[in-house]
């Protein structure tokens, strides 16, 4: 059956509100990004009702393996350089959009009913806390976090003292679950973990001397670079979405 030019011209408007409103924008992102990533994503849709926005959240490490082995982001987002350099040197990333996009702290954590208020990192004598159980944190093998951790402890003249006794998370917010449910008495999280559970305090902060700074680097994946991703890239950086990030504890240029 032939279509008249009006039928054939609407079922055309058609496909192209259907396509629009199927839009997608697919990101992975570091784990101790969550909260404040899904309420900037919440404030996009509301905004831009066409636009969807599906997270994964992992270790960076992890989701930097999972997109070398071709799985289908179009953002990624690094709780460090190192794993976003390694998926740059794979020319894996579109380069012209890598850039920092938050900063962060790394605070020392402990249930919220613990007798433990206010602690000096520096001085160690919190590990005698530990006794016989463990320090959490995220895995230093691979998690940045942990990365961070060992090398704070490490300048601190304290990492021998704990290296043996680590309760090792495959991410951040595994470090801060183990704290939460007071199998650990202390853990090594980023502030922002600490500010999102009602279940832990923070009772030191690691000095920044002692570690490179925290950064998160954001980038369009190759192959990857369209209308969609980058609209929400560039909403990441406005001023809506650094005023979430900040609500949240990070900082933000």
């Amino acid at each position: 059956m032939k279509l008249t030019k009006v039928s054939t011209a609407l079922l055309i408007a058609g496909m192209v509100v259907s396509f629009a409103a199927s839009a997608k924008v697919t990101v992975f992102a570091a784990a101790s990004m969550t909260d404040a990533l899904q309420q900037i994503a919440e404030q996009y849709k509301s905004e831009k009702a066409s636009n969807e926005v599906v997270f994964s959240f992992a270790s960076s490490s992890t989701l930097a393996k999972q997109i070398e082995e071709g799985a289908p982001a179009d953002l990624f987002i690094s709780a460090s350089n190192k794993w976003m350099k390694y998926l740059s040197d794979k020319n894996l990333t579109v380069k012209e959009t890598e850039k920092v996009l938050a900063g962060n702290e790394l605070v020392l954590i402990a249930p919220a009913k613990s007798a433990a208020n206010s602690v000096d990192i520096a001085k160690g004598e919190w590990i005698k806390g530990l006794k016989d159980s463990y320090l959490s944190v995220g895995d230093p093998a691979h998690v940045p976090a942990g990365q961070y951790a060992e090398e704070s402890l490490t300048k601190l003249n304290l990492w021998d003292q704990v290296k043996d006794k680590l309760a090792r998370a495959k991410d951040v917010r595994g470090a801060l679950a183990l704290v939460e449910r007071a199998e650990a008495p202390y853990g090594i999280v980023y502030s922002t973990d600490a500010k999102v559970s009602k279940d832990v305090k923070a009772v030191g902060v690691f000095p920044k001397d002692s570690y490179k700074p925290v950064e998160y680097p954001v980038a369009i994946l190759k192959d990857h670079d369209n209308a969609d991703t980058r609209d929400f890239l560039n909403y990441l950086e406005s001023s809506a979405a650094k005023k979430i990030f900040v609500e949240y504890g990070f900082s933000v240029k």
